[in-house]
């Protein structure tokens, strides 16, 4: 979320530095449209430090190869706290100060040596202070956010609605909303772009903050992050360990998509006592009975699985929607439940080993959870199991009613 917080910043923080750099109402600049062709032109990085040796600062940008920077002994040094819009209230820092991971921006001129820059101006943001802000906007994004499938857009009336663990939340914007899209290629908040109600479809992940009503069923929103992840319900055709990729039978497009695992993608194996006991509680929703959590009925591990993952802070006992993390009485939370599951590496698939993902919209897309051990659930609810059991995803907030980028 750092690179989102600082360029959150730059669009926002409109000044004039007494450098002579002048920074205009229209923001800063991306990296592909700062850098001047001609040396000894003004020039504008943004970025993290990747290291520092004496007066030269290595700064790697947001986007493109690595900067040289010369800091010189009139150069300005200046730290700004995250969310500040002014550099009226900057401090003066030190050379000294800087440490490798602050992010910084750049105003200075272009050398010889293109691309080195000398610098005149740097903004310091702190990477403790990125890290604590971060922070409290994951907790805010616990306390007041909500997430969920997009059943329904009016752009009319400024309002999505979603289905968030089985309740219908109507969520309203306003002039003031922030829209975000993730990108097509990644699930990183730092990676979204800004966009419009427009963009938001039925169908889509979407995740708001701001101030619920007293009953949970609309939320304000103050801002709205959203995105398409496909979800792949098939068998393996092969694995390739050397470019991380996946290929899979789509058993519902009839065709063949090729996936790749990230450092980040989250890889599964279902025990079979829990899938079983996944594949019960899904049949029950689908006939529109819940099977109890005790029951042993219908699956040889009989309660055995919901002892083996019981909800937080319970027994196991009680009904399905807590036996599968949920709230007693309630739907099962199965995120929370998932996490549970042994990890697994890619090499522990095989060819025809049964799985279903969630992945980004990319034309290969990378996986964001992969689940394996899966047979029982798609022969107990193929319709329903992907989205009962993969969306809505969390990557970075506990599982529950709040969610959060």
């Amino acid at each position: 979320m750092t690179g989102a917080i600082f360029r959150r910043l730059a669009i926002t923080l409109c000044m004039g530095i007494a450098t002579g750099v002048l920074f205009t109402p229209a923001g800063w600049a991306s990296p592909q449209t700062e850098q001047a062709n001609a040396p000894g032109a003004a020039s504008r990085r943004i970025g993290a430090i990747k290291s520092i040796n004496g007066t030269s600062i290595t700064l790697t940008p947001d986007s493109g190869a690595d900067v040289n920077v010369t800091v010189q002994p009139a150069t300005r040094i200046v730290r700004i706290a995250p969310g500040e819009k002014d550099l009226k209230n900057s401090t003066p820092i030190q050379l000294q100060d800087l440490q490798v991971g602050d992010r910084i921006l750049v105003a200075g001129k272009t050398a010889d040596d293109n691309p080195s820059l000398t610098a005149l101006t740097v903004v310091v943001m702190k990477s403790s202070d990125v890290d604590t802000l971060h922070q409290h906007e994951l907790q805010d994004w616990q306390k007041r956010g909500v997430d969920g499938l997009a059943t329904a857009v009016d752009a009319a009336a400024g309002t999505v609605t979603i289905s968030a663990r089985g309740k219908r939340v109507v969520i309203r914007s306003s002039q003031a909303t922030v829209f975000r899209c993730y990108a097509p290629d990644s699930v990183k908040f730092e990676d979204a772009n800004a966009s419009t109600l427009q963009e938001v479809h039925s169908g889509d992940q979407v995740r708001a903050r701001g101030e619920r009503s007293a009953d949970g069923t609309e939320l304000q929103a103050e801002e709205i992050v959203s995105g398409s992840f496909p979800s792949i319900v098939g068998t393996v055709n092969s694995v390739d360990a050397s470019s991380s990729t996946l290929s899979v039978h789509d058993l519902v497009g009839k065709k063949t998509v090729v996936v790749k695992i990230a450092p980040d993608s989250q890889l599964r194996n279902l025990p079979p006592e829990m899938a079983q006991r996944i594949a019960m509680v899904l049949k029950g929703a689908a006939s529109g009975s819940q099977p109890s959590a005790d029951s042993g009925s219908g699956s040889p591990a009989g309660g055995a699985a919901s002892r083996a993952a019981p909800a937080p802070g319970g027994t196991g006992a009680g009904s399905s929607g807590a036996a599968m993390g949920g709230r007693s009485g309630g739907s099962p939370d199965f995120q929370r439940l998932l996490t549970r599951a042994p990890a697994i590496s890619l090499t522990d698939l095989h060819k025809g080993d049964a799985v279903l993902i969630l992945s980004t919209a990319g034309s290969v897309g990378t996986v964001i959870t992969l689940l394996s051990g899966v047979e029982p659930i798609l022969r107990a609810a193929p319709g329903a199991s992907s989205a009962a059991l993969l969306t809505p995803w969390s990557l970075s907030t506990p599982s529950g009613d709040a969610g959060g980028p």
